[in-house]
């Protein structure tokens, strides 16, 4: 969005506003009340290709607020425009971005943070819950090029397509005769690791969730990351409009999107993996270089799961999960490969299903 001259009385009356909801929003910190914050990218409200425990919050919140984010599609203008894009089309804050961070790498998502939520410490977990994700955008991309995705030896050139986006019927409009429904979603939401791992690249996940590219994390669903340094340090983006599990040719209908987050700070709760919660599923997650390693580690987090939320002995977990549970393929193209459980909520028919860290 560009700059624009008001008349004064404009001015004055847009400061007035502004002036008033300040107040507001301090009168509700005062009374403890959680507060909704607004947080858009700009060059200095981003973390390009990275998550760090010695990153610069941008934004400080308390358990129980809620923030309005927008993030940037993960392209450059350029490379937008190369592609069939009207420079029109392409975001004054994408431009920005790329004509003024210099802080970059190793990773290429622009994510939108970090977000210090206060009273987050070590060994706490994060829930973050999603209640909220609109496209901000009417297209999006696909692309691959010649080293990446799942199937480089097969595709040795690039190539990028611009998908324009129909938001009232939330279809793709992919090519004449395919249309793909919407299910947007943050590819990538994570905290910063441990301080001894120093700055990470942004695109593989792990133990701080980040790129986990998991297409079941849309408006509705939690998500739970273990906490590693003060404050949590949260940072979201890589805005996609749908994907099909695996994302095998590294992109997936890539966008920029809005959202509504709310954070609580878990002291009840401890995790050594990012977990999730969709209105019918419990979610556990593995990731690692080998697909093997990371559907091991899975599956015994859903056994973990099972023993320690519905009482089960680690024998029934494990068949329960064998005759229950969906082992997915989150991802195969973000470095490290990423797998995922499911389990329905609706085979716990004794008494009210108990979700992931609530109170039996």
């Amino acid at each position: 969005m560009g700059f624009s001259y008001l008349p004064q009385s404009a001015v004055t009356l847009a400061l007035g506003v502004s002036l008033l909801l300040a107040t507001a929003s301090q009168a509700q910190q005062v009374a403890g009340k959680p507060t909704t914050h607004q947080l858009k990218p700009t060059p200095t409200t981003v973390a390009w290709g990275f998550y760090d425990a010695a990153a610069k919050p941008v934004l400080r919140i308390k358990s129980g607020d809620k923030v309005e984010v927008q993030t940037l599609i993960t392209s450059s203008p350029t490379r937008l425009e190369g592609a069939g894009l009207p420079p029109e089309q392409v975001e004054q804050s994408l431009r920005d971005i790329h004509k003024d961070v210099t802080n970059k790498g190793p990773g290429g998502h622009i994510l939108t943070g970090p977000i210090y939520v206060e009273g987050a410490e070590p060994g706490d977990v994060l829930e973050v819950r999603i209640k909220k994700v609109d496209l901000a955008i009417p297209y999006a991309y696909n692309a691959f090029g010649p080293t990446s995705g799942f199937l480089p030896e097969d595709f040795g050139y690039a190539k990028m397509r611009i998908i324009p986006l129909d938001k009232k019927r939330m279809m793709a409009q992919f090519a004449p005769g395919i249309e793909i429904p919407l299910r947007p979603f943050f590819g990538s939401m994570g905290v910063a690791p441990p301080p001894a791992s120093g700055r990470v690249n942004s695109a593989p996940p792990g133990i701080h969730a980040g790129n986990l590219d998991n297409k079941e994390l849309v408006a509705g669903t939690t998500l739970y990351i273990p906490v590693h340094v003060p404050g949590a340090l949260f940072e979201v983006g890589d805005g996609h409009a749908g994907q099909g599990n695996g994302e095998v040719d590294i992109t997936a209908l890539e966008t920029s999107l809005t959202g509504t987050l709310e954070f609580i700070v878990r002291k009840d709760m401890h995790l050594t993996w990012p977990r999730a919660e969709t209105p019918t599923d419990y979610i556990t997650m593995g990731t690692d270089e080998d697909l093997t390693k990371a559907t091991k580690v899975a599956l015994r987090e859903m056994i973990d799961f099972l023993m320690k939320e519905k009482n089960l002995s680690h024998d029934d977990a494990y068949m329960l999960a064998s005759v229950a549970a969906n082992m997915e393929i989150t991802q195969l193209v973000d470095g490290t490969k990423g797998v995922h459980s499911m389990i329905p909520k609706k085979i716990f028919t004794g008494k009210p299903a108990v979700g992931i860290g609530k109170s039996k």
